[in-house]
């Protein structure tokens, strides 16, 4: 027996085979501090908790929920745009929750290609475009984003491209890996973009709650609804990650053809969660994390800071999100020549940027979920080592 050639086309997802080694290393005593992955280290607010435990308790909740949804937490999500976008939309037709933004690329992928059809995809870009599209047979044409562009789409090189046959493009601000902020002018080109060719735009929002003063959605520009999907996500905002709780926004077109293959593919969520996360959404609690995780992750960027300064490593100040992105010095040939040194001589784990794309080749991403008094032992290591 031989897996299907689909298997063969990716690879073991590069945090999931690392943490393998890491834990090696750690079995073996060596204590290593993870700077690598975007996994809130805090916990939900208190009112959410209680309510997943209140839930929890009621000996009638736990069976098969509805894959479409509680209606409490469709309403929750639409009243989240509402107040923190300025953006309405109908709860019940345009707001679809599902268990993670990695499945909401599932479902675009089977609702709108078909094996062949062109997805764009951006480098540097998070890794699940890349492999979902490979999965699904499409066909991968990357788009640049740069440094010096402020990691915006480059719409002259976008215009100039063969675009027969595209049906998606994948974007997604706040940037990850890069910290690149939204820019309304971005959004409104992207729009535009979709409309003249005919084009899907998939915006994926999960950090514009994150160390950012002025949250923006592709929502906000009008006529979006009609071309574009964003995915918004609980994991950060919220602190939330092994929760599973995120959205889709779109018309009620797109989302009836979504629902189709997740209803194929998933079951409703614990009532409870469901419950927990409209309670999250709903109470004084959006705030609550927003400033809580703003004050906590303002305190550790400045101990990234100084982590990428003495690595001699250079970074814009103005990024935002719950990393650090920040480029190599010229001597090293290659990225993990930095990373591997620093994960075997002063135990602390950071990302390769290039397992975002060939854009990031010259990066490393340092993670902010870990304490304070972590990111300051592991600056100190760095610093113990000096010369990598």
């Amino acid at each position: 027996m031989k897996p299907a050639s689909r298997v063969n086309s990716i690879q073991e997802y590069y945090f999931s085979r690392k943490l393998k080694e890491v834990a090696k290393l750690n079995a073996e005593g060596q204590d290593i501090i993870s700077l690598a992955i975007g996994s809130p280290d805090m916990p939900p607010s208190k009112q959410t908790i209680d309510k997943l435990c209140e839930v929890a308790h009621d000996p009638n909740a736990h069976g098969y929920q509805p894959t479409s949804g509680l209606p409490e937490l469709h309403k929750a999500m639409a009243g989240f745009y509402k107040r923190i976008y300025g953006v309405e939309v109908d709860p019940m037709t345009e707001v679809q929750p599902i268990i993670g933004s990695k499945e909401g690329i599932m479902y675009v992928t089977l609702a709108f290609c078909n094996p062949g059809d062109k997805v764009l995809i951006p480098d540097p870009g998070y890794p699940t475009y890349t492999a979902v599209n490979k999965i699904f047979g499409t066909q991968i044409i990357n788009y640049d984003l740069r440094e010096d562009n402020g990691w915006q789409p480059d719409f002259d090189q976008l215009e100039s491209m063969d675009l027969t046959g595209v049906k998606v493009m994948w974007t997604n601000y706040p940037n990850m890996p890069t910290g690149g902020n939204a820019r309304m002018e971005t959004f409104e080109k992207l729009v535009a973009f979709a409309k003249k060719h005919d084009i899907l735009v998939v915006n994926d929002n999960p950090y514009s709650l994150i160390l950012n003063e002025h949250p923006l959605s592709i929502m906000q520009v009008p006529g979006a609804k009609d071309c574009c999907i964003e995915f918004n996500s609980m994991s950060k905002s919220h602190n939330m990650p092994g929760w599973r709780v995120a959205m889709m926004i779109s018309n009620k077109d797109y989302i009836s053809w979504m629902f189709k293959i997740q209803s194929n593919i998933e079951n409703g969520t614990f009532r409870g969660i469901q419950l927990a996360a409209a309670e999250a959404f709903n109470t004084n609690t959006p705030e609550w994390h927003r400033e809580n995780n703003i004050e906590n992750y303002r305190r550790r960027r400045v101990i990234a800071e100084d982590i990428m300064r003495a690595l001699d490593c250079t970074f814009d100040p103005t990024q935002v999100g719950m990393f650090l992105w920040g480029r190599i010095p010229d001597k090293y040939k290659d990225v993990e020549d930095l990373t591997e040194a620093v994960l075997h001589k002063a135990h602390v784990f950071i990302t390769p940027g290039f397992i975002f794309g060939n854009n990031g080749k010259r990066y490393i991403r340092i993670s902010l979920c870990a304490k304070d008094e972590k990111m300051q032992e592991a600056l100190k290591r760095i610093k113990a080592v000096g010369n990598f």
